[in-house]
């Protein structure tokens, strides 16, 4: 930070990324000739409209968010993808930046970013952290609305709950402030799975498609073992009936973490434990006959229920019909 700078510009940069606003220079000191000057000397960068860098070099991705939300104007708050970013919620930063500000408020268009507007600005901003954002709940409702699809709404909230940013009571609270939402219903419900232990869209569609609408018993979700000194995450374990399924998700696994998986169903196989392993399309188009084949590795260790069927046209009707057949010419 250049020493040269009043003392109070030093403290507002130095919290802003190395970022000053044109007005924030002119109340701590500094005069319009003065901020010129830097200007043209190169010492300082203009990143927005009244907006400064006051170092040389390439701005950091935290002084271009800086000057965007000085640019947005009072009020405004970092916000949907571009505050999953600022929260570790998002993996890697959004192509647009994304500001929400007051909903009474008009602001001209700005270069690399989409402007939201809200009522509710002021709840929904977190009321410490910087540079300004909104509320780790609200952020994950915000990308709830967005969500072209209920997994994709899914995969926010489990998202935010498995790396500890938030929890389903606080989720569920700010759920119910919201006059207006995409997926309420859905997403109260999956809540309640989530709190559970249900960590993706694929597993909470085995939870409902296949093991409750078939009336399977309870399965623990995400259940940690240790085999050969080594920790395994099993994703749907029925410990009582020493049966496991495994949920692939709709991209194949790399080879190395295939290997893994076969490591771990053979150790489990060698204590007696049966592995069933069914991807996407096993669970979200053939949910009937994946319950089914479940069922069968349930009852060989032990249940003594039976499926149910879903409804009219589900299929396990004729698999019951043909499993009561070979019975009877045994």
């Amino acid at each position: 930070m250049p020493h040269e700078l009043p003392p109070e510009c030093r403290d507002v940069a130095a919290l802003q990324g190395g970022v000053l606003s044109r007005e924030q220079a002119l109340l701590c000191g500094l005069s319009s000739d003065a901020i010129a000057r830097r200007v043209r000397s190169g010492c300082w960068q203009r990143l927005e409209r009244g907006i400064y860098a006051v170092f040389t070099g390439e701005p950091p991705r935290e002084a271009m968010l800086w000057a965007m939300v000085h640019r947005a104007g009072a009020g405004a708050v970092l916000s949907h993808q571009t505050a999953a970013e600022l929260f570790k919620l998002a993996d890697d930063p959004s192509s647009l930046v994304h500001l929400t500000i007051p909903a009474d408020r008009r602001v001209g268009r700005i270069a690399g970013a989409i402007v939201h507007r809200s009522t509710r600005i002021e709840v929904a901003r977190h009321p410490v952290l910087v540079p300004p954002r909104t509320r780790i709940e609200e952020t994950v409702l915000d990308l709830v609305q967005q969500a072209e699809t209920f997994e994709r709404a899914f995969d926010w909230a489990s998202r935010a709950c498995q790396r500890r940013l938030t929890t389903t009571d606080h989720l569920r609270r700010a759920l119910s402030k919201r006059g207006k939402i995409r997926w309420r219903p859905e997403l109260h419900e999956a809540l309640t799975d989530i709190g559970d232990g249900v960590q993706s869209p694929l597993e909470d569609r085995y939870l409902n498609d296949v093991e409750r609408a078939h009336g399977l018993p309870s399965a623990a979700h995400q259940v940690r073992v240790v085999r050969n000194r080594r920790k395994y995450d099993r994703d749907n374990l029925y410990e009582a009936y020493r049966v496991c399924v495994e949920l692939d998700g709709r991209i194949a696994h790399p080879d190395d973490k295939r290997w893994q998986d076969h490591q771990r169903d053979n150790l489990a196989a060698a204590e007696g434990v049966v592995t069933l392993r069914f991807n996407w399309a096993d669970v979200t188009l053939r949910p009937c006959h994946t319950a089914w084949l479940v069922a069968q590795a349930l009852q060989r260790g032990g249940w003594p229920g039976a499926p149910r069927a879903c409804g009219p046209d589900c299929p396990i009707h004729d698999h019951l019909l043909v499993e009561s057949c070979m019975r009877e010419t045994a």
